[in-house]
Order: structure tokens, then sequence, then C-alpha cells
């Protein structure tokens, strides 16, 4: 007989129900009920550091992978919690064990689906985890909301200037209880004081990070503070001084302000809680209607009244419908394709500015000196429109000189047909019909009569896990779809760019702006600016 042993523990640690104890036990386990056993017939699969929410475990998938190819007669665990407490991956591993005639055992609980008393008692089990663990979920979060409403600091990196500092209160019958708040790191705050003046002084985030770059101020890491950094720290409202002023405008965007006008202090500063949601990817920022804000135990940097005045100046400097963000300029054709040779960053177009400017002139810059100015990069600039006339002019003398640019066109209709030859847009149909139909005839199967409900629930498990599949297909499709316009749309750009280059000389002027810069990223890998010269690399040399 061939048996599985799959262990788990959410956290790394030797004490208790560790991995090693776990396998110990299930093997004493088999030993005992099958004599004879060779520790040859065992496998054993570990995922350590991985909770219960899902099977997306490494050690759990590659188990379900052996299972079909090798067939094991027994899967053998510790407790049924290590598999999953999720009841749907549960049932799916049992049907699934169940249809390979293979036996899950439990040790701590005793149960062997092989009988059907034991699993009949699986399930209900494994219903029981599951609300188990959305109830320890739901606790937790409330009593962090809870904690939250006191002021404490609940761990995490702590924000530009602060240290977290541990702190003990004695409460009823002697007991000491241990909690955090934030302690002044004198530096670091200097560097959020000028952060928030000269922000209010320049309104830019730009302008304030070239400041810092130039007076040589730098973050908790060593690096220069990142736009998004310093964005960060005029957002966050733990520098803001808990006064009527934040007081009344936290009120106003409807959050959850868990103090009132008495309890206002000039001493103190905020805490903001629930500001990002942690069950989406990225854990996006949240509206300010679902954060909770409180009085923290550390002394607050700004007044509301400035720290209000930031935040009207942030949210008028983002873009909206009536005043869109300006994404890509409609005068140059090489920002973004050039790079700095001294530092290898890219050089994007700018506008002159100032008085005496000429209008519709613009500079190539590299965005390191964009950023921080020559602190940062020291690159001569050069004038947008003359690099552009120097580029075009070498296109044009290299087509008429090589005959290597239109096998390199040539070569991209190849590739762009093969691309759309290999599009399974009609597999992905085929088999989203396959599943409709699998799905319809489960439904008219729940329509019979005298169904055991063991029978119901398993054809319900199917139905589901079809659903789940016809959506993943659904979306597939609306992907290749889109990428088949998009390969199709590219198709027909390079047919019109090969014809205007047998004639490029006389097309060229006729060309938009964008399809001269399509033109010239079809033809240039990258241009590098050494402060004097070009250096220009074409594609596929």
């Amino acid at each position: 007989m061939q048996f599985f042993i799959y262990s788990r523990k959410s956290v790394y640690t030797g004490k208790g129900e560790s991995i090693e104890n776990q396998i110990e036990m299930c093997r004493q386990y088999i030993h005992a009920k099958f004599p004879g056993t060779n520790d040859a017939d065992i496998s054993i699969y570990e995922d350590e550091g991985f909770s219960a929410k899902d099977t997306d475990r490494p050690q759990f998938q590659q188990m379900l992978r052996d299972i079909k190819l090798k067939k094991p007669d027994f899967v053998v665990c510790y407790r049924l919690d290590r598999i999953s407490r999720n009841v749907s991956d549960f049932s799916a591993l049992i049907e699934e064990l169940n249809n390979r005639s293979i036996s899950f055992v439990c040790i701590k609980e005793e149960f062997d689906t092989s009988k059907p008393m034991g699993k009949a008692m699986m399930y209900i089990a494994s219903v029981f985890a599951q609300l188990e663990r959305e109830t320890i979920a739901e606790r937790v979060r409330d009593n962090m909301l809870m904690l939250a409403r006191t002021g404490r600091w609940l761990g995490g990196t702590t924000p530009a200037g602060y240290s977290s500092e541990k702190q003990q209160e004695i409460i009823v019958d002697g007991k000491v209880k241990t909690s955090c708040k934030l302690k002044d790191e004198p530096n670091e705050l200097r560097a959020v004081d000028r952060i928030f003046e000269k922000f209010l002084e320049l309104h830019s985030i730009s302008g304030v990070s070239k400041y810092l770059i130039k007076q040589g101020i730098r973050s908790r890491s060593g690096r220069y503070y990142s736009l998004p950094g310093i964005k960060e720290i005029l957002q966050n409202p733990v520098y803001c001084v808990a006064d009527k002023d934040a007081l009344d405008y936290f009120t106003a965007k409807n959050s959850d302000v868990c103090f009132e006008e008495k309890d206002c202090s000039e001493k103190y500063g905020l805490l903001a809680y629930n500001k990002r949601d942690y069950k989406k990817k990225h854990a996006p920022r949240q509206s300010m209607d679902k954060w909770i804000i409180a009085i923290g135990k550390h002394r607050g940097r700004v007044s509301g009244k400035k720290w209000v005045a930031v935040q009207n100046i942030v949210e008028d400097n983002i873009p909206t419908g009536k005043k869109p963000a300006k994404m890509h300029n409609d005068y140059s054709l090489l920002s973004g394709l050039i790079y700095c040779e001294k530092c290898g960053s890219r050089l994007f177009a700018k506008a002159r500015s100032g008085k005496g400017a000429t209008p519709g002139l613009f500079d190539y810059v590299c965005s390191s000196k964009l950023r921080g100015g020559t602190a940062l990069c020291s690159c001569q600039n050069i004038g947008g429109a003359q690099a552009d006339e120097m580029v075009c002019e070498f296109l044009m003398k290299y087509t008429d000189e090589s005959p290597s640019i239109y096998k390199l066109l040539e070569k991209l209709k190849h590739d762009l047909q093969g691309q759309i030859r290999e599009n399974p847009l009609d597999s992905i149909e085929a088999r989203m019909s396959k599943c409709s139909g699998e799905m319809d005839n489960l439904v008219r199967t729940l329509s019979q009569r005298d169904l055991s409900p063991a029978f119901i629930q398993r054809v319900n498990i199917q139905i589901g896990e079809l659903d789940k599949e016809l959506s993943g297909l659904a979306q597939e499709r609306e992907r290749l779809q889109s990428n088949t316009a998009k390969l199709a749309d590219k198709a027909i750009q390079v047919e019109l760019l090969a014809a205007a280059l047998s004639s490029l000389k006389n097309n060229f002027s006729n060309l938009s702006i964008y399809e001269k810069r399509t033109l010239i990223r079809l033809l240039v890998q990258k241009i590098i600016w050494d402060g004097r010269d070009f250096h220009i690399f074409m594609d596929g040399e």
C-alpha cells in the first residue's frame, strides 16, 4: 500500500504541533494500523508558513499532482484543519479522492472516509472549521478597530519621523498590559517639517523633491525621498494636530472620528486606521469615509489649518475630467526614447517657460535632472526641435542605404501573422460551450425526485466548479479578443509604414506626429545622448 502524509503549520516553529511532530504521529498511526508498512511506501508533503485560508500552497498542490500520477491508497493528516478551513476547498479534495478510490484519514479526529460515518462527520467538521476561521477573522478585526479608537499604535512600518515604543500599564488585579505608541525621531521629523513648509510655499511635490535633493536630505533608508513617498507624508494625518480644524475636516469627510471638540488638544497628533483595503491586491487606499480617526499618544507637527490647506492643494493638483492630465505631449518625437549616458535615465521633453521663452520651443532633459537638478545629473540639455530633425535625417538616410530595414518590416509582419494565427479563441469558445452544456445537464439532474442530500451536495459542488471555470474562461476570452484587435491594428500599422518607407523622403512630412513616433519606435531600439553626440541603435542591430 502507498500512503501520502500531509502536514501544515501557519508559522515557523518547533513547538507544539510542529511539522515534524505531525509527520511522526502520522507515521506511528500508519505503522500501528498497517503493520509491515515500509517507510519507502510513505511520501511526505510539508507546507510550513502557510495558512489554511486556501489551497494555494506549493506542497499541497504537488500532492494533488502526485495523487493523479501515483494514486496512493491513503492520504493521512494530523488534523482536519491542516488541509483547509474552507468548505468548498475541502469538499473538492474529498470528491477527488473518492473518485479515485483513495481514503482520507485524519488521526486526531479519527475520521476515515473509507467508512460512511467518517465521511459524513468529516463534512460536518469542515463546516465548523470554516465557521471558526471566519469568526476568528471577524473577531480580530473588531478587536483591532476597538484598540485603534484608543489611539494606540497597532504595529507595522512606522511613518517617517517616528519609531515604535512599548509602554506598560497596570490594570485590575495587578495585571500588566503592554501597548505601543509612536516615539519622535528628531532628525526625520526635521525633514518632515521642511516637506510641509516647502509644499505650502511651492505647491509642487516635484519642487519639494528638488529642494530635498539639493539640500542632501535623505529618508531613513539613505535614499532620496521619492515623489510617492513625499505625497504619502503630506497626506498622512499622523502629523496633523488634533485640533478643531482637523475635527471639522474629517467630520465633513464622513470619517469615523473617535473624539469630540472637548477632547481636542494642541499637544497630540492624529492616528488614522483602516486607510487601506488589505483584502485587495496592492492594498489600495480607501476613501476617507471608511477611515477611523483617533487622537494618538504622540505630538502633532502641523496645525489642523495648515494640514487641511495641504490636502486642498494636493486634491487640486489631481487631474479630473474637467482638467485632464497631459500624459503625452503633442510636439516631441523622441521623448522617453533617449537615454542619458551619465546616469542611465531617460530624457523627456520639457517645454521652455519663463520670461523671454519662445512659444513652441522645448528641450530634452534627463529625468534625474528634472527631478533633482544638477545635484543628481549634470547632463547637458538638447534642443528638442534640433534633436528631432537630426534623428529624422539619419533615418531617411539609413532607409536609403540599408536594405535591412525592409527585412525588419517583413519580420514584423511575419511575427504578427503568427501571433494572430496562434490566438486560441476558438478553443476558449469550445470549452465555454462544453462547460455551459455540463451545467445545464446538472441543473436538469437536480429537478429529479428522490435525490439523496449527499448527491445534491455533490452536484452543487460540481456546478460551482463549472461556474468558476466558465467565469475564468469568459475573462480569458475578453483578454484574447482585446489582444486580437491590438494585433490587427498593429499589422495595419506595419503595412502602412511599409508603404510609407517605399518613398520615405516624400511621405515623411505628410505623416502625423503620432505616425512619425510609431515609425521611429519601430526602427530605433534606443538613442544615447552623451552631452555632445547622439548614438542611435537600430532595432535588430
